[in-house]
């Protein structure tokens, strides 16, 4: 018989290889009997117990799996990003800027620090905001020369358009003497040879 066999099983064992009397049997198998029906009850409620602790710590490790997928799927989609940002070429590469000894000569002093000369990434942005302000600065000034070049243009056609007006008066004029001139000559007899060399009214 093993050793760690159940105690009730042994008074089972007992109980059947006894002779005794039929009443004290009786009680003793109906005590075995509930003795079993508990143990029955205990076993299956640790059994309970066990599926239940088991169906929790699969819950649990099926959670920690999800989340891992989950860091490992975002770990991949940013490292794509990463390589995306990486190869990305941006237009300010192309974008002609003032040398940098012109950024230092004629950028604000707060824009040329020693902190700022000795960090490349800020020292690009403050590059790029001077050459920013530098153009709207240029853009500015272009706009108001070619508004004074229309506000020239504009007072050149009105001079021309007052040169023409005059210009025309004056051959009216000229014109209009012109015809005088003929009809004084008409209504004036001429003169006799003798008084030719007289001069005559001017």
């Amino acid at each position: 018989m093993a050793q760690d066999e159940d105690p009730s099983i042994k008074h089972f064992q007992e109980l059947v290889s006894e002779v005794a009397d039929p009443t004290s049997i009786q009680i003793r198998a109906n005590a075995l009997v509930a003795r079993l029906k508990a143990l029955n009850r205990n076993a299956n409620a640790t059994t309970r117990s066990c599926k239940q602790a088991t169906t929790e710590a699969r819950h649990d490790m099926d959670q920690t799996h999800l989340g891992l997928q989950n860091l490992l799927y975002e770990k991949r989609h940013l490292e794509k990003e990463i390589d995306k940002c990486r190869q990305f070429a941006s237009i300010y590469q192309d974008v002609p800027l003032y040398s940098l000894t012109e950024f230092k000569i004629m950028a604000p002093p707060e824009a040329r620090s020693d902190d700022v000369l000795q960090n490349p990434h800020q020292l690009m942005l403050n590059r790029l905001s001077f050459e920013l302000v530098e153009r709207q600065r240029l853009d500015q000034r272009r706009k108001e020369l070619t508004a004074q070049k229309e506000e020239l243009l504009k007072q050149s056609k009105l001079k021309l358009a007052t040169v023409e007006s005059v210009k025309t008066q004056i051959e009216s004029l000229m014109k209009a003497a012109a015809d005088i001139q003929k009809k004084v000559d008409e209504l004036v007899p001429a003169l006799p040879p003798s008084t030719a060399t007289t001069p005559a009214p001017s």
